[in-house]
């Protein structure tokens, strides 16, 4: 829609009212003001949404891989042979064998639950970008050295250097009963992998050391896969399923972390509906500031009929002006999100600060900091799902404008 020169020199005059129509322009910035608060809010909450799943997908993915091969009663015999198997399949990027098992762990008379994790060497170099203090390469076979969560180590009380117990509860039979295995480890090493749930639990040796803790031999209890695409890893692993029924069980990551994926897919959903709806509620402001201005103008509008505008300038006009503070609160809004995105963290902390409520609990969120990742995609969506919202508004008032008769109106002048 392009506007001649009368029609932008009118709409311009229109969109600064005068002295006069100061409640006017009032209502018009309420109007600008409500949609940059609508699309922000959508901006934010959407790329916090995204942040949220893809942060936990990149962690739980990063430290458990796209799929786990698990054996019926947690041991895998020929588990070589399968591995081999796995790692000629087409699209598998990574295979190896891993070790996990939930037992206790003991230090300086505190007692804490664990969940006992043997890697490979190579799995385990994995850790040194989410180490935070110590030493991963001192993880030997042999060595007697783990390496602990930071929320684990903080529960403990334990610290690089500092000697925890291992508690098997499947020991050794004797007369009076089965007696506990208990191994002492050094602790020479503390990573953080961002997820509470892992970092309060995992202690991470060398996958011979966990056979010799919980008298596995060389038998192990799964095989964690990566693909090239996790969103299509059970077609990838689809044949080889096929190949262990009745010996092991391919598990992918959204089966395992099903309720938590579903959870966040189906609160984003209902969030974009919602805040949606809140900016639909902000046009109606330019709805009614569009009204109120063809009211005010009605005299104005007739002596520019009788002048010769037509009722098409007209309307080009008034959809202008209303589609312009749409568009001005759509910029507006997505600097205001971009800002707010770029300082989250920082704006967490000062309102927790201020409050001193605890607003971001790792407990409770799985992470530790608050995530974002922006889409492209959406974001667009956002910006057309505005300004559409922002023309539909103008049309009420600019039709009522183009159909002003200026013999009614100028009558008794």
């Amino acid at each position: 829609m392009i506007l001649s020169p009368f029609e932008w020199t009118i709409a311009k005059r229109y969109m600064l009212p005068g002295r006069g129509e100061a409640f006017i322009a009032l209502v018009a910035g309420i109007s600008l003001v409500a949609v940059m608060l609508g699309v922000a809010a959508l901006v934010i909450v959407m790329s916090v949404m995204n942040g949220f799943r893809a942060e936990l997908l990149d962690k739980i993915v990063g430290l458990n891989g796209h799929a786990i091969i698990q054996a019926y009663g947690g041991r895998l015999d020929n588990w070589q042979d399968i591995l081999k198997r796995v790692q000629q399949t087409p699209d598998v990027t990574h295979a190896s064998p891993l070790i996990e098992q939930p037992l206790l762990a003991s230090f300086n008379g505190r007692v804490e639950a664990i969940l006992v994790r043997g890697n490979t060497a190579e799995d385990i170099k994995r850790l040194e970008d989410k180490r935070v203090d110590g030493v991963i390469g001192s993880l030997r076979p042999g060595s007697g050295n783990v390496a602990l969560g930071s929320r684990l180590a903080e529960n403990l009380g334990a610290r690089v250097g500092d000697s925890i117990t291992i508690i098997n509860p499947q020991g050794r039979s004797t007369p009076f009963g089965t007696v506990p295995r208990e191994i002492a480890y050094t602790v020479s090493a503390i990573f953080e992998v961002g997820v509470y749930d892992y970092d309060q639990a995992y202690v991470v040796m060398p996958i011979s050391d966990a056979q010799t803790l919980l008298l596995t031999g060389d038998t192990i209890g799964m095989i964690e896969v990566t693909t090239t695409n996790a969103d299509t890893v059970m077609d990838t692993l689809g044949p080889l399923k096929k190949e262990l029924e009745g010996q092991a069980v391919v598990t992918d990551w959204k089966t395992i972390n099903a309720s938590l994926f579903e959870a966040l897919a189906v609160e984003r959903v209902a969030m974009f509906i919602v805040l949606s709806i809140i900016v639909l509620v902000a046009v109606f402001n330019i709805l009614s500031s569009l009204i109120m201005l063809v009211r005010a103008k009605t005299r104005d509008i007739a002596i520019l009929r009788t002048m010769g505008a037509t009722r098409k300038s007209l309307l080009k006009i008034f959809v202008t002006i209303g589609f312009v503070i749409g568009a001005l609160g759509t910029l507006s809004g997505l600097a205001l999100g971009f800002v707010f995105l770029f300082f989250r963290q920082p704006i967490v902390n000062a309102i927790q600060y201020l409050t001193g409520q605890n607003l971001w609990d790792p407990s409770i969120r799985f992470l530790t900091e608050l995530p974002s990742r922006s889409d492209p995609v959406e974001i667009t969506t956002i910006c057309l799902m505005a300004l559409l919202f922002s023309f539909l508004a103008t049309l009420y008032p600019a039709l009522k404008a183009a159909s002003t008769d200026p013999v009614q109106v100028l009558r008794y002048e």
